[in-house]
């Protein structure tokens, strides 16, 4: 279903972002991601320089290999368009990745290693979707693999991380109770802090 018609406007930019995965012939995958901002006009940047329609303001590229258990083996980056020469500055810091895990937890690993003045905003937004093209990459082809071999599908035991996570895959939905119907109405274990008397002194 498309969008409603819009109000007369004009087109002044646009960010295009691209994920590709990759199954590489030593059984590790690369996921890419590519990002890019560029106007319909062109301007005078702030150091007096030319921007022609359509040049990139920024154009920045990160691939991640990752191994099954999706820890991070290797990551190179690539900043071909930035707006300021200080911002390459932010490639090298990209290489304390190497050793996270995507899954759980994966926002704070690029909060605490690259947040704020550490690195680069853009490289940051690019990095913590990697993990969802890293997740479509790799489970479906799995699963895909198992089916063609005639292993049957594994039970889980726990609910997957995005149970609970989506509309779609609300625990107490018909989705959940079609695909993972052990795991309907499934709720979170709580842990509550015990209370801790008040000082008597």
């Amino acid at each position: 279903m498309p969008l409603p018609d819009p109000a007369p406007r004009r087109h002044l930019h646009t960010r295009a972002v691209t994920y590709s995965g990759y199954l590489r012939d030593d059984g590790l995958w690369d996921i890419e991601g590519e990002m890019s901002d560029t106007k319909t006009y062109g301007f005078e940047r702030s150091d007096g320089t030319q921007m022609p329609v359509g040049t990139p303001i920024h154009g920045m590229r990160i691939r991640i290999t990752v191994d099954e258990s999706m820890t991070i083996r290797a990551i190179a980056t690539a900043m071909d368009h930035t707006p300021f020469p200080e911002c390459q500055q932010g490639v090298d810091p990209m290489q304390q990745m190497v050793g996270a895990t995507l899954g759980p937890g994966w926002r704070q690993a690029i909060e605490k290693a690259l947040g704020g003045v550490r690195g680069c905003t853009h490289l940051r937004e690019l990095l913590f979707n990697l993990a969802t093209a890293a997740y479509q990459t790799v489970f479906p082809w799995r699963e895909r693999e198992r089916r063609l071999a005639g292993i049957a599908p594994v039970q889980a035991t726990q609910p997957p991380y995005h149970l609970g996570r989506c509309i779609a895959w609300d625990t107490s939905g018909a989705v959940v109770a079609r695909y993972y119907p052990q795991f309907a109405g499934w709720e979170p274990v709580r842990v509550t802090k015990p209370k801790v008397p008040p000082s008597s002194t």
